[in-house]
């Protein structure tokens, strides 16, 4: 599946729902100011694109979902090697839950003004692809200085986050394949649950247990941002230490959510390695239902 496979996905949920939908596709990311989407995806031959879905009316809160959908992540100039790279088709995880929660919130009528995000990319590797030490500027203005191309899900993900803090939603969720660290942590059944507001960050963690479908908090430690320091930019998309990865990643994106809004990061793998009771090879839905619960407990029905 690619960046269009990805909008068209978008686009016949928009029409099952009677929801709007568009998207900017190439360089239309840098005339909309998507400059870091469009970094991460420009060297592909499938056109990079942020895709929007909305749907509800104007007076019910508004809730914003975002979901990483990088199609294949060849880690870029900074390469995987041949056994990181084997599945990384799976990288775009988190939009698959990102578009099943969005269908499941419309089907399911939930009093909100729902936006749903997904940029859509490839990283791959071609003579004008993102290099190391190159300086973007992100939609939110702030600088920051290429570490490693295959810390490349936080910057796609920063440039949605940022147009969806500036709708003023009550409640941004995003969900990621992002990090390796947060499977090191916690194996590959627990989605890392990162959170700024505790009442919020517990009444998840509820939810999941309500629906066995467990998920697992991490501190959003805001001493270890010193390890994204950059000495020319604002601030790295990553860093030298391998310590913390889940934690750094979750620090770097909580820079593009305002103080005071709700933001709820799931860190999931979003895959079965092997077939299991119940639960077939490939992908697996990890964090979704209980995500649904809680938009369900927080909303209640029409």
């Amino acid at each position: 599946m690619g960046p269009e496979q990805l909008g068209e996905a978008v686009k016949q949920l928009g029409k099952t729902h009677k929801a709007k939908v568009r998207d900017w596709i190439g360089d239309e990311l840098l005339k909309a100011n998507f400059p870091t989407i469009h970094a991460v995806g420009r060297a592909s031959h499938r056109e990079p694109r942020l895709i929007e879905l909305s749907w509800g009316k104007a007076d019910h809160p508004k809730l914003v979902i975002v979901g990483k959908g990088v199609c294949f992540d060849t880690g870029g100039l900074d390469l995987k090697p041949a056994d990181g790279m084997r599945w990384m088709k799976k990288d775009m995880g988190g939009a698959a839950h990102a578009i099943a929660l969005a269908g499941l919130v419309m089907q399911a009528k939930l009093p909100v003004r729902l936006t749903l995000l997904v940029p859509a990319v490839e990283n791959s590797v071609a003579g004008n692809a993102l290099r190391p030490g190159e300086v973007v500027v992100t939609r939110a203005g702030h600088s920051v200085e290429i570490d490693n191309t295959d810390a490349e899900g936080r910057l796609i993900l920063c440039d949605a986050l940022a147009y969806g803090a500036e709708q003023q939603p009550e409640l941004i969720i995003d969900f990621a394949t992002l990090t390796g660290a947060a499977r090191v942590a916690l194996g590959p059944d627990l989605p890392a649950l990162f959170g700024n507001d505790d009442a919020l960050a517990d009444a998840a963690l509820t939810a999941g247990r309500a629906v066995t479908d467990p998920l697992w908090r991490l501190p959003l430690w805001r001493p270890y941002r010193k390890m994204l320091d950059s000495y020319l930019a604002d601030f790295a998309n990553a860093g030298p230490s391998r310590h913390a990865g889940a934690i750094t990643a979750a620090l770097y994106l909580e820079r593009f959510v305002p103080d005071g809004l709700p933001w709820l990061h799931l860190d999931t793998y979003a895959w079965n390695d092997a077939d299991r009771p119940g639960r077939p090879r490939g992908g697996e839905a990890m964090g979704l239902r209980a995500m649904f619960a809680l938009l369900q407990q927080r909303y209640g029905k029409r």
